[in-house]
């Protein structure tokens, strides 16, 4: 039995090795692990697995480049699976063929990756130590290279939320979030951030493979010892992401509401047959339940198909629904809402050239209209969807047949941020429509804080993958800023997130419905709604000097 069990060990360090053999598609494996944390598989285990198995490559990797290589291969599979929703907007449109979107996620993945992989490099720099013979090749030192690798990872995703417009779609800590009932890890978000959440996810990956890295090197007592602390880190882990946060209190708001999700179909929404039957819908969801009902009424991006607002020419109105003009657009939606109730909907605006006749760009819109009709405020989304709502590039894409995904022929004009909204009774209204939310730090005017964010979005586009990730995101930035969200969607998933980020009520995907309640409180102002991502900086700046002084006290890791 000994010698069997002997055997078995042998044969289990030989595989391991042979693995070691082959390092970079050792790399692609643990990008797609990691990836497999996020909405909707939610695997987190394989994206500590995924990210362990990292920290062990960059540790093994001979010179800077290969460190660099093995990060960009990490991100190119983790990317490409992670993103892999963005390949079903391609389907909703009739102008560049469906299987071009599977290229477009391999080559954004191409772009992404670059920030995985300069993160790796950093810390294959700052963790080594040169070794003391001629030509001897460079060791990292195993206690330095858990707290580079999250230090730079901070900074890195930071970057990929700002450079060139910025995509920070899944940061990493977002697998660290709890279910619709809980908070996980995500706790920590008030006081250091998403950024912040991701590096810690980094370095407790990084601990997780020191405990193991000891526990199979050693044996007898000192391996149990070993053993014990790798379970008792993989149980602190679990109970952090399932433990239910009934300690948190469940205030009930004050300011009533209805928010609705239509289930309106992207392969229907552009047709202009279904404008009138999707009016409809959305009116018989909208309609107060009891006489003399008023509340807030939250309507959805790409719901309403109406111009609002005075002054396009003629023809603009015609070309729609019911409405001949405005004036009866905007009529009607009052009725529909009932007497001293406010309704926030999606739409569109336009502008126009110096002849008011030629439009010259469109506006992704939420326009706040009363009972009377009257509109009270306009909001328009600053952060725009490259090759979504816009073409970048269009004098050099548009002649090889290269167009945006969103119908129409003039790009989408970004707004001028986040602005806070005071309805008075209905409270000061916070906008980020769509994507907006997810731009850690970016999401509320720091001059004025709202009661609450409106999410609506639209997201159909995006296949059973993009919408659970798109909420996970929302309910970052309510536990970050310490403010509900509540997100009308015209598909799903449809959620009023408080502000501790649990999910109190929502409407899954291709139901449609309506959630009624009252607005839940805000918190005071976070640490992170005070300080920004100054405070992940902040940390990783902390983690790197850490990374500095222990590269200083540690011996280099062995080599098998």
């Amino acid at each position: 039995m000994a010698a069997r069990m002997r055997s078995l060990r042998l044969h289990s360090r030989d595989a391991w090795v042979g693995a070691l053999r082959h390092p970079h598609t050792g790399a692609l494996g643990a990008g797609a692990l990691a990836a497999c944390g996020f909405q909707p598989l939610g695997w987190w285990p394989a994206t500590i697995l995924g990210i362990a198995w990292l920290v062990e490559l960059i540790a093994r990797a001979p010179r800077a480049s290969r460190a660099f290589q093995l990060g960009w291969l990490f991100g190119l599979a983790h990317f490409t699976i992670g993103d892999n929703w963005i390949a079903t907007a391609f389907t909703y449109q009739a102008e560049m063929p469906a299987w071009l979107g599977g290229i477009a996620v391999v080559l954004l993945s191409l772009y992404l990756a670059l920030f995985p992989a300069l993160a790796t490099l950093a810390t294959w720099l700052l963790a080594k130590r040169w070794g003391r013979v001629a030509g001897e090749r460079p060791n990292l030192h195993p206690a330095s290279v858990g707290p580079a690798l999250a230090g730079f990872w901070i900074v890195t995703e930071w970057m990929r939320g700002w450079l060139f417009t910025g995509f920070p779609w899944n940061p990493l800590g977002v697998a660290l979030l709890g279910s619709f009932s809980s908070q996980g890890l995500a706790v920590l978000t008030p006081w250091i951030g998403t950024y912040g959440l991701s590096g810690v996810l980094v370095l407790l990956c990084a601990a997780f493979h020191r405990l193991m890295r000891e526990a199979i090197a050693t044996r007898g007592a000192t391996r149990l010892a070993w053993s014990v602390a790798v379970l008792a880190l993989s149980a602190a882990l679990a109970l952090q992401i399932v433990l239910p946060a009934r300690y948190l209190a469940r205030e009930e708001g004050g300011i009533p509401f209805t928010l609705i999700q239509p289930d309106l179909r992207q392969e229907t929404l552009e047709d202009p047959r279904n404008y009138e039957p999707h009016f409809v819908k959305m009116a018989r969801l909208t309609l107060p339940q009891r006489p003399g009902e008023t509340r807030l009424v939250f309507w959805p991006e790409s719901g309403l198909v109406d111009y609002l607002r005075d002054g396009y020419p003629d023809y603009f109105y015609r070309q729609l629904t019911y409405a001949a003009d405005p004036v009866a657009a905007r009529a009607r939606i009052g009725r529909v809402i009932g007497p001293y109730s406010l309704l926030l909907t999606g739409a569109v605006d336009l502008d126009f050239d110096g002849t008011h006749e030629n439009p010259i760009g469109a506006r992704n819109a939420v326009t706040a209209i009363d009972w009377r009709g009257n509109i009270l405020a306009g909001y328009a989304k600053a952060h725009l969807v490259p090759y979504g709502e816009y073409l970048a590039l269009r004098w050099l894409l548009e002649p090889l047949g290269a167009t945006r995904l969103v119908a129409g022929s003039i790009d989408f004009l970004p707004g001028p941020g986040p602005r806070t909204y005071d309805f008075g009774r209905w409270g000061k209204a916070g906008v980020q429509i769509c994507y907006e939310i997810v731009f850690s730090g970016a999401v509320i005017d720091p001059a004025e804080r709202p009661d609450y964010i409106f999410n609506p979005s639209n997201d159909g586009w995006f296949g059973s993958w993009g919408p659970p990730q798109h909420l996970a995101q929302a309910r970052l930035r309510a536990v970050e800023e310490g403010i509900p969200v509540l997100r009308s969607t015209t598909t799903g998933i449809s959620a009023v997130i408080d502000a501790d980020g649990i999910v109190r009520d929502w409407l899954p995907r291709h139901v449609a419905g309506r959630l009624d309640g009252r607005v839940p409180p805000a918190h005071a102002p976070t640490l992170f709604a005070r300080y920004g991502n100054a405070l992940p900086l902040g940390l990783a700046v902390l983690l790197l000097l850490a990374s500095v002084v222990a590269r200083r006290s540690h011996k280099a890791y062995s080599r098998p």
